[in-house]
């Protein structure tokens, strides 16, 4: 057999990325031939995506892959999870909504009328998240919904642009809440209960099907091929995080670290237990028919927005040497405060925010950008440590290793601190796991790799190995 190369879209809530990956039953080589930000901007006052503009990011991305590289076998999608898109006769009604816009609040209150939480987790087996699309859709004026013709999240709307076909992939289409959570398929019962209109909500599909191949268009505009198809992989990126995770054992969590953290253990079956409930988990798709019990946890969304306002005067912040400096802080310098408290949600000046909750609660709020760091980083491996062995508990396993992938992975001092916190050993790397992950279960729909998850995640092994800090206790 021989190696092949397939192309990734990968889409972070900061950045984006094409990647290219070459895939064989030994090999696994990505290499990155295009990075790009991810800027949402204000539209009338209110918080929205700009697709279009990353939408022809991408396109310029395959276009630099096909010129680099011949015979890409399979492109793939992931992104960030619950925001979507209205599309009617083949184009956006607007630009998507942010999760972080603040309309959200008024969806919730209209869903949680009708039913409370409890009553949607017995449904859908989520975590309460302001933001999760069926509260989204509970703010949408109803002439807005009424007009649309498909509602398509935002890696399904990439592949409608690719190849004209609508689809919905499950591992995202879970993180929505108007899934059912026992049988996969769409609530249709609870869509009518909250006036969500069915017929716009497209066909499932799971990952490692081929959903279409480029439309003229797109062949054109990437110089590929019309016979290139496009593969529907875990389209939710942790979805796709998770699939190159490996985990070597029944106690191992995991922790796919970026904007946001994710932090959980893979299940067999969703968990739907009062204390699951209790401890705010969710239960959402994962590739080959996995579950990933999890819970959100802010991420490192707290430490680049503080970075960004200090930004603002011009002088560019030096990460390394801020976190360098955070790092030679004796622990007992700072204080750690609640990072997933709702008010470090949007946009704004975190570092007054965090002053504002260590007054609240008789601590000591930092005094330099350097203690802002460490105070930031200790109370995230806080959540980090808590969450996971929450999560081997509702699971019913002990904690034994906590595999940190993403971008979280390269930084020294939250790994150390999240191992300390822990008292398990934290195994780093890869970084790129979310493009990884989309990368081999496109391999494998191709035929280039074959197996289970489990023979996918030992690639994974055998050619990026972790880098493992031990707890020093």
């Amino acid at each position: 057999m021989t190696v092949g190369t397939v192309a990734a879209i990968d889409l972070g809530a900061t950045s984006g990325r094409v990647m290219i990956g070459h895939v064989g039953p030994d090999t696994l080589v990505t290499e990155a031939v295009m990075r790009f930000g991810n800027n949402p901007r204000r539209i009338d006052g209110q918080l929205h995506w700009n697709t279009g503009l990353l939408y022809s990011k991408a396109i310029l991305g395959l276009r630099t892959a096909a010129q680099q590289h011949a015979g890409i076998q399979s492109i793939g999608v992931d992104s960030w999870a619950v925001d979507y898109g209205l599309v009617s006769r083949g184009s956006l009604l607007s630009e998507p909504f942010h999760y972080r816009d603040e309309r959200t609040a008024q969806g919730v209150e209209r869903v949680h009328q009708i039913l409370d939480h409890g009553a949607l987790f017995e449904r859908n087996g989520l975590q309460f998240l302001p933001f999760n699309t069926i509260y989204q859709l509970a703010s949408e004026a109803p002439r807005r919904l009424e007009a649309a013709e498909h509602l398509l999240l935002i890696p399904d709307l990439f592949n409608f642009w690719l190849t004209g076909e609508v689809f919905a992939e499950r591992t995202n289409a879970s993180t929505t809440g108007l899934l059912d959570i026992r049988t996969g398929e769409w609530d249709l019962d609870l869509m009518a209960s909250v006036g969500v209109p069915s017929a716009m909500l497209p066909s499932l599909v799971d990952p490692g099907m081929v959903v279409g191949t480029l439309t003229a268009t797109a062949a054109h505009a990437t110089g590929l091929s019309t016979t290139v198809p496009v593969t529907a992989v875990g389209s939710h990126d942790t979805a796709s995080a998770v699939a190159a995770v490996p985990l070597t054992s029944d106690g191992a969590a995991f922790v796919s670290c970026g904007t946001w953290g994710l932090v959980g253990v893979e299940v067999g079956a969703p968990v739907l237990t009062p204390a699951a409930l209790q401890a705010n988990f969710t239960n959402e798709g994962g590739v080959d028919g996995r579950v990933r019990l999890l819970r959100n946890v802010m991420g490192l969304w707290v430490l680049t927005e503080a970075i960004r306002g200090w930004q603002t005067d011009g002088h560019l912040v030096d990460l390394e040497q801020l976190l360098r400096n955070a790092a030679a802080l004796p622990e007992r310098a700072v204080s750690h405060f609640d990072i997933d408290d709702a008010r470090f949600l949007p946009p704004g000046d975190m570092p007054s925010r965090i002053d504002a909750w260590c007054l609240e609660h008789g601590v000591r709020p930092p005094s330099t950008r350097d203690e802002y760091a460490r105070s930031i980083v200790e109370s995230l491996a806080q959540a980090f440590a808590a969450t996971a062995h929450e999560a081997a508990a509702l699971k019913g396993t002990p904690l034994t290793t906590i595999n940190l992938v993403g971008g979280g992975a390269l930084n020294e001092l939250l790994c150390q601190r999240t191992a300390d916190r822990a008292g398990v050993p934290v195994d780093a790397g890869p970084v790129e796991a979310t493009a990884l992950g989309n990368l081999l279960i496109q391999a494998r729909s191709v035929g280039l790799v074959h197996g289970s998850l489990e023979a996918l995640r030992d690639l994974v092994l055998r050619t990026h190995s972790p880098r493992r800090y031990t707890p020093h206790i």
